[in-house]
């Protein structure tokens, strides 16, 4: 694709248009229905900035939204995956969507990014793991337009990861799912979030945990904001909070950041009251 051609395009494309294509490259996969929860909101949601569109129902912004998707997917500009989530009786709903070769190659001229980045299957585990920090992504905008908080900062993977170095002088890697500053009243909130499906056995969430403390010993984040971020799991059960709690309250040398309230435990439906209430003001068992 020539530079007049992708210039051509872009001028083509609706400001929605080019939103869509910015939500790909920010969280690499999308299904149909988080697409529309973001891009496409029914009447009694505040419109998407810039859209000035809403619908009457559900229904009504869903044909909405399969019918740009397929647009789109006619330029090349995405491509869908072969894995449908939720199967065949999730319909549309359930495809699955990345950056097609045109796509990511306007959004590169449009960023001025010279890096090109191949976009292949990827396994059903990154796929479910991806859109699940999607979700939670798109949760805390729609808590942002319902006036629930106030989103200062959301930053997904890998922009929300964190270099410091080590004790021993070496550079080591923090990799959140999200990284994300929320404001209610005077009060701001930093939050490190990561997304778990329970596929994680205890030796990689104690892992995980370890590294959150080496980065707070490092004291890089409180130089620069003057506090050390909650992290939070979101997982989907009660069963599955209670179990990484127990590894969590276990482990003896997580003990210094577990006595200060830094993990948080929470489960997909009690994320929005944290996000409301603030980490720090919900009560850890």
């Amino acid at each position: 694709m020539k530079f007049n051609d992708i210039a051509s395009l872009i001028e083509s494309l609706s400001e929605r248009d080019l939103s869509i294509l910015e939500s790909l490259r920010v969280h690499r996969a999308l299904t149909t229905a988080l697409i529309r929860r973001l891009h496409f909101p029914i009447s009694n949601e505040p419109h998407e900035a810039g859209t000035g569109k809403s619908h009457a129902t559900e229904m009504a912004a869903a044909v909405a939204t399969i019918r740009v998707l397929t647009r789109l997917e006619s330029h090349h500009l995405i491509t869908r995956m072969h894995r449908r989530i939720g199967g065949v009786r999730a319909g549309s709903s359930g495809i699955v969507w990345q950056l097609g070769a045109s796509g990511e190659r306007l959004l590169r001229a449009r960023h001025g990014d010279p890096t090109r980045r191949r976009y292949s299957e990827p396994s059903p585990a990154f796929i479910a793991h991806t859109l699940a920090a999607a979700d939670l992504a798109i949760r805390l905008y729609e808590l942002a337009r319902d006036g629930e908080t106030e989103l200062l900062r959301l930053e997904a993977e890998p922009e929300c990861w964190r270099t410091f170095l080590s004790a021993h002088g070496a550079r080591q890697w923090l990799k959140p799912d999200l990284f994300a500053i929320t404001a209610s009243g005077d009060y701001e909130h930093h939050m490190f979030i990561e997304a778990d499906n329970a596929t994680e056995h205890a030796p990689v969430i104690v892992r995980k945990a370890l590294q959150y403390q080496r980065y707070a010993n490092s004291g890089i984040h409180q130089q620069e904001h003057g506090l050390f971020p909650s992290a939070v799991w979101v997982v989907p059960d009660q069963k599955r909070q209670a179990a990484i709690r127990a590894m969590l309250a276990s482990e003896p040398r997580l003990q210094n950041l577990t006595t200060a309230r830094v993990f948080h435990v929470v489960t997909v439906e009690e994320f929005p009251h944290l996000i409301a209430e603030g980490p720090e003001n919900i009560p850890t068992p």
